[in-house]
């Protein structure tokens, strides 16, 4: 049964993540990723991660797509604001990407486990007692970089949505 599941979370992963990226309209695009991460939450449920399920619901599902679903509207982007790309710059998009692609698909086959076997300690590594401990003491610092860099990407999207006023 969580075989199941799980390749149906994967074919809906992989199908909203396909249409993130080919959507012509910027809205929809959002709201396919917005599927999408709720779908890469259901996969973290399958792994017994709860703590990883719930924030990647109200951290990605929740703030920054409302902030990306506010900023498209605020710059009122359209097809018809968007110029063609060159034929040689989809070209070497398609190439970049066929080799991204084979890069990927060879370091999945050559990786090897690295851990063998897995031993329980009896201690839980997912209660939010842990990671709280260990994010305000080990990794303070990176987590108020990324609160700075959060605040500065809002303000800088605020700052490119505003209308200049005409003379």
């Amino acid at each position: 049964m969580i075989t199941i599941i799980f390749y149906i979370l994967a074919a809906i992963t992989l199908g909203t993540a396909i249409l993130t990226v080919m959507s012509k309209n910027p809205v929809h695009s959002a709201v396919y990723m917005i599927i999408c991460f709720f779908s890469i939450s259901g996969h973290f449920l399958l792994l017994n991660a709860l703590f990883l399920a719930v924030v990647n619901v109200v951290v990605y599902a929740g703030a920054i797509m409302v902030l990306l679903l506010f900023t498209l509207m605020l710059m009122n982007l359209s097809e018809q604001h968007e110029p063609k790309k060159k034929v040689i710059s989809r070209i070497a998009a398609t190439i970049s990407a066929c080799l991204m692609g084979i890069v990927l698909l060879a370091s999945l086959l050559k990786s090897a486990p690295v851990i063998e076997t897995y031993k329980a300690e009896g201690f839980d590594y997912q209660s939010v007692n842990v990671i709280g401990e260990v994010l305000l003491n080990e990794y303070l610092v990176p987590f108020e970089f990324a609160s700075i860099l959060l605040l500065t990407a809002m303000i800088g999207a605020v700052l490119i949505s505003k209308r200049e006023k005409k003379a």
